[in-house]
């Protein structure tokens, strides 16, 4: 009865997604691109194509980064096989093309309803399915099960509060998950859930987020950034979300360090012109990256040092770029990961920790608790409760240069050794593949 009522529910519901579409890509116009895709109406692959083709699923930006290193291993131990990279949103899509290029074939996933994922699975005839994270969609694993596909939850995760919501559902919630063939869980906790939720072939195999790795590039060019913004205390707010640039701001303003910059970086690039209006409307002086150091400058940056000096009275530098967080982590002094002074579940702190930053969060972290919780004991970041907490923190660490330094290096650290979940992941996937 209830996947009954969840099948007629989509027919109400999708001619409002494609509305939300239309309506979204006033901001965003890849919203308006690929509709199709999002109803199974994939062009798919040649129907002489006979080469094993693993889908990966990953919902945006940050699944997508996360899938980097995961895919760059899958195409090396198996070269024959095409890599298949789906996703929800217009950004994530467009990282994976920044990523990947050429690499790997891509397209929406459709929709949950049962002749769309049909069409999906009809067109592109997957050998072996990855979903990231998080992503459960009921008629998706029904259908991968019925056409004998393979269906790995991969980097999987189960917060507490998520799991007490999916378990209300009783037998329909251990139907869904007993639908994926092997579930491989970034944690013990995360593992137990999952298995109590009526997950299969559970393995705890580590994050994948861990494996990731700032490119060289990358961070040459946020040494670069630091280089022009010249010996002031400089920390970023990276992925904030809306009603949290306000906080921050809050927070900036309680500081009272003379000549510290604020990076802000807000998650969703559909916002930087309002999160910028929120920034003037603050008093403060704003720079954009993108017209203080448009990419043809950067590019020259390594070799000449010719990124133009930012203004002395610039207050806020405003992250207007994408696939850049990595260079915004390396021109800092402390970094706060946004999503998380309000109840949003947080964002990954892990790629801070790589670049060797100390690391500031909020106490919204239900998405990450474990990360958080292990970043926090190995002292390599601190958790706050509020704007004022968040600007005691920043002063604290300003004025405590050791300090800095030693939580910069514990971070580090951290981040290091945790490493090796891609390579436990592939050994299990290519079990799992067909020859």
């Amino acid at each position: 009865m209830l996947r009954a009522i969840y099948n007629a529910l989509w027919w109400i519901v999708a001619p409002l997604a494609v509305l939300r579409l239309l309506i979204r890509s006033r901001k965003e116009r890849g919203y308006r691109q690929y509709i199709g895709e999002r109803f199974g109406y994939s062009r798919g692959r040649l129907p002489e194509d006979n080469a094993p083709l693993i889908w990966v699923h990953a919902v945006s930006v940050g699944e997508t980064r996360a899938a980097q290193p995961l895919i760059d291993a899958l195409i090396k131990a198996r070269p024959d096989a095409r890599i298949l990279l789906t996703h929800m949103t217009p950004s994530g899509r467009a990282t994976g093309e920044e990523i990947f290029g050429d690499r790997v074939l891509r397209s929406y996933l459709p929709y949950d309803m049962p002749h769309a994922v049909r069409r999906f699975l009809r067109a592109w005839r997957p050998s072996l399915g990855l979903v990231m994270e998080t992503e459960v969609w009921p008629t998706l694993i029904d259908e991968c099960r019925r056409a004998d596909v393979q269906l790995v939850l991969t980097n999987a995760r189960m917060s507490a509060r998520s799991y007490k919501r999916a378990a209300k559902f009783g037998g329909a919630t251990k139907d869904v998950f007993g639908g994926f063939a092997r579930v491989l869980a970034q944690s013990p906790s995360d593992a137990e859930r999952l298995t109590a939720l009526g997950a299969r072939n559970v393995a705890v195999l580590g994050n994948l987020k861990f494996d990731m790795s700032t490119p060289p590039e990358l961070a040459a060019r946020g040494h670069a950034w630091r280089a022009a913004i010249g010996a002031r205390p400089v920390w970023v707010a990276a992925s904030t979300r809306e009603g949290e640039e306000e906080l921050v701001l809050q927070a900036f303003a309680a500081l009272g360090i003379e000549g510290a910059l604020l990076i802000l970086v807000p998650r969703h690039p559909q916002r930087f012109n309002e999160v910028a209006a929120l920034v003037e409307k603050a008093g403060l002086r704003l720079a954009r990256r993108s017209t203080w150091a448009p990419d043809a400058k950067v590019a020259s940056a390594a070799a000449s040092g010719g990124v133009p000096a930012l203004p002395a009275d610039v207050n806020v530098l405003l992250g207007d770029s994408m696939g850049e967080l990595g260079a915004y982590y390396a021109a800092s002094d402390v970094a706060f990961i946004g999503g998380s002074l309000l109840p949003l579940g947080g964002q990954n702190l892990i790629e801070a920790c790589a670049v060797g930053v100390p690391v500031l969060i909020g106490p919204h972290v239900f998405n990450f608790t474990q990360a958080t919780a292990d970043a926090v004991a190995a002292g390599a970041a601190v958790q706050v409760q509020d704007p004022a907490d968040l600007a005691r923190a920043l002063h604290e660490l300003f004025n405590d240069k050791a300090r800095r330094l030693a939580m910069g290096g514990a971070a580090s650290a951290f981040a290091a050794r945790h490493r090796g979940a891609t390579a436990r992941t592939v050994d299990v996937l290519m079990a799992v593949l067909p020859e």
